[in-house]
């Protein structure tokens, strides 16, 4: 299998430094953060320009290539801190939709998300839930016609920005059970729909979705209502591989930072980067970075496998490795730059709060550890 970016991907990747390096800088994002929205509406119009929000969906409705693609954007997305809910939106929105919607739901919900004009969100975490996408107690139950869905979403991201949910919603059964579960598109200013936002720890938003009896049309339903999971867990694991790129890229950015800080920091009267010792840690924190964008890369090829067992085995298998690599370059960059890498006013400090939530985002390592020794024995 080959491993190495097409020419293609690799002019996807660096006209994305390129913009992000121009338009996107640590100062940009500090601002953007500090404002009530939260994000910015002129750079989404402009990722959407790009064809960045339609990479990895269906050409029919108006999106191209697949995942190597949009992990090559996501990389650059991650080096550059970017808020905006590239991965919320494109990747577990959009591919839920594509994967569950019929023609007639996909032609409507997927060209405004790929032209930037709405975003959209999926809400399928539960506070018992804990990485179990079967653990759903959100009920949907069918009344003259009409979907009525009631229940709690927590840690739902980019939920302040959202214009519609696709909702995760029981129709039959007990939660952990894997029939039963069916996804829902709710829009956002619909009765009962209520969201609490708050910050993340990484500067990005997300909210507590709350519905109370929220009616939404027999269409809203997003293809078989009773046969949803199947679809959320590829969406999720695509998601996961995106969130690995973002992470890479982060990983890279903590990297060259910290070389450049021992390069021009003294003491006595040397660069600190001429000594041996830190010599060896930067050594250390390339090698789990070459490491990571290795496992990204088969991931990625292995994310659209016929086989759902070998993208989820892939999947896994990168997520408790990087996720344990991240952990290690982002306490590094902050050690080797010392007392400063703490402070708000630098930006490595934000690059470990990225990494260290990214961890814990779609799985923790042990959960990944565990699935990928589950679908190994099966």
């Amino acid at each position: 299998m080959d491993l190495t970016p097409t020419s293609e991907q690799k002019m996807l990747r660096d006209a994305a430094h390129k913009y992000l390096r121009a338009e996107y800088a640590f100062d940009t994002r500090r601002h953007l953060m500090a404002t009530e929205a939260g994000m910015s509406a002129a750079h989404w119009r402009r990722f959407a320009e790009f064809g960045w929000l339609g990479l990895g969906l269906p050409e029919a409705h108006g999106g191209f290539g697949g995942m190597p693609d949009v992990v090559q954007v996501a990389e650059a997305l991650g080096a550059a801190l970017v808020v905006e809910p590239y991965v919320a939106s494109t990747v577990l929105a959009g591919q839920v939709i594509a994967a569950a919607g019929n023609p007639t739901q996909c032609a409507a919900l997927l060209p405004p998300l790929v032209t930037g004009g709405k975003i959209y969100t999926l809400a399928h975490t539960e506070a018992d839930a804990g990485a179990d996408l079967a653990w759903v107690t959100t009920s949907a139950r069918l009344e003259g016609g009409r979907w009525v869905l009631s229940g709690r979403k927590t840690g739902v991201p980019a939920a302040p920005w959202a214009d519609a949910f696709v909702v995760a919603a029981r129709t039959a059964g007990a939660a952990g059970e894997r029939g039963g579960i069916g996804l829902f598109v709710v829009p956002a200013g619909a009765t009962g729909v209520r969201v609490d936002a708050y910050p993340r720890y990484d500067g990005a938003r997300a909210g507590e979705l709350q519905l109370d009896a929220v009616a939404v049309d027999a269409a809203a339903a997003l293809g078989d209502s009773a046969a949803g999971l199947a679809a959320l867990e590829r969406a999720v694991d695509l998601a996961t591989v995106a969130a690995c790129a973002d992470a890479l890229g982060a990983m890279t950015a903590v990297l060259s930072k910290t070389g450049e800080y021992l390069a021009t920091r003294r003491q006595f009267d040397a660069p600190l980067a001429s000594f041996q010792v830190l010599q060896h840690r930067l050594v250390d924190m390339f090698a789990a970075v070459e490491a990571s964008r290795s496992m990204l890369l088969l991931a990625a090829l292995q994310a659209d496998s016929a086989v759902p067992g070998e993208r989820a085995r892939a999947v896994s298998a990168a997520k408790a490795a990087i996720g344990e690599r991240a952990r290690y370059v982002a306490q590094q960059g902050v050690q080797l730059h010392g007392g400063v890498g703490m402070t708000e006013e630098l930006d490595i400090g934000h690059y470990f709060r990225r990494l260290t939530l990214f961890q814990h985002a779609f799985g923790g390592s042990d959960h990944h550890l565990q699935r990928f020794a589950s679908l190994r024995d099966a």
